[in-house]
């Protein structure tokens, strides 16, 4: 995805506003530095040369943080334009969903936050699906068969889950300021059980190059899931057709436009916003390759 005139005024403006009194993260001023010092464990990287390559404004690229999307929901307060990528080489408190957090092992994985700044909220309910399904379409390259999707956020092989979403939307009144982005993608198989990772040759820059152009591609999509989006959607559903205990007890049969995924019950298609499928006997876990 090409930088919009309004990233490249925002970029401008942001570096504009840089008096030289640097923070532990190379360009962040203010407020948030107490934040930033706690979220980040090792100095940054020199990453021009990786935001030039991937066509972004900044990447702040680290050896270790709590979590990239500590990092990116401070450096968005600090006025980061769109396309500000987080990324870091191992996380000691990575998020996920329901507030559950994990470590990564370094190298293990690609973990990274983008920070995106919509106009308005349209499309904003479906936005970790459709980053589910473009982040797939560009990763099916590293694996045997088409990665499939388990609802709301999980990218699934056969194997197991090799990487997960987690979006989250800071709101001015009525209006989104920003949204994290936040994908963590195995490279090695993570050493708990139901984890996966992608095959040979997926390596960071590999992912980086395909990931971030179709993560910023379905940020800057509008409205509800279209109909050759469901069509592919229904094509990668990992979970239709199996049994379920929650959100609700039943048969999972599909996704609606507006992201709900559908359970069939004895009453009836109960359509859920909220929560996670837990499959009848199912432990739940969270690990490496969640989220960022």
């Amino acid at each position: 995805m090409r930088r919009s005139p309004s990233d490249e005024r925002q970029a401008a403006a942001w570096t504009a506003g840089d008096t030289g009194d640097r923070s532990p993260v190379g360009f962040v001023r203010g407020g948030s530095r107490e934040t930033l010092r706690e979220a980040v464990g090792v100095a940054p990287r020199d990453a021009s040369a990786l935001a030039a390559s991937l066509d972004l404004p900044h990447v702040a690229w680290f050896g270790e943080v709590t979590s990239t999307m500590d990092v990116a929901d401070a450096l968005a307060r600090e006025g980061a334009p769109a396309g500000t990528l987080v990324l870091a080489d191992t996380q000691s408190r990575g998020r996920g969903r329901s507030g559950k957090s994990w470590a990564s092992r370094p190298g293990a994985g690609v973990w990274m936050t983008m920070i995106e700044r919509p106009i308005d909220a349209s499309g904003l309910d479906v936005l970790s699906l459709r980053v589910g399904m473009r982040a797939a379409r560009a990763l099916d390259r590293f694996v045997p068969s088409p990665l499939q999707l388990k609802w709301p956020n999980d990218l699934m092989t056969p194997a197991g889950k090799v990487g997960g979403i987690l979006v989250e939307v800071r709101w001015r009144e009525h209006r989104p300021e920003w949204v994290a982005i936040g994908i963590g993608i195995n490279l090695a198989s993570p050493m708990v059980a139901g984890g996966a990772s992608l095959g040979a040759g997926a390596t960071r820059e590999a992912v980086l190059g395909d990931v971030v152009p179709a993560l910023r591609a379905a940020a800057a999509a509008r409205g509800g899931l279209g109909p050759r989006e469901l069509e592919e959607y229904a094509a990668r559903d990992w979970a239709r057709g199996r049994r379920v205990v929650a959100p609700h007890a039943g048969i999972v049969a599909g996704i609606t436009a507006d992201g709900a995924v559908l359970i069939e019950t004895p009453d009836g298609v109960i359509p859920s916003r909220s929560g996670s499928l837990v499959f009848e006997g199912e432990q739940v876990t969270e690990h490496a390759g969640a989220h960022g």
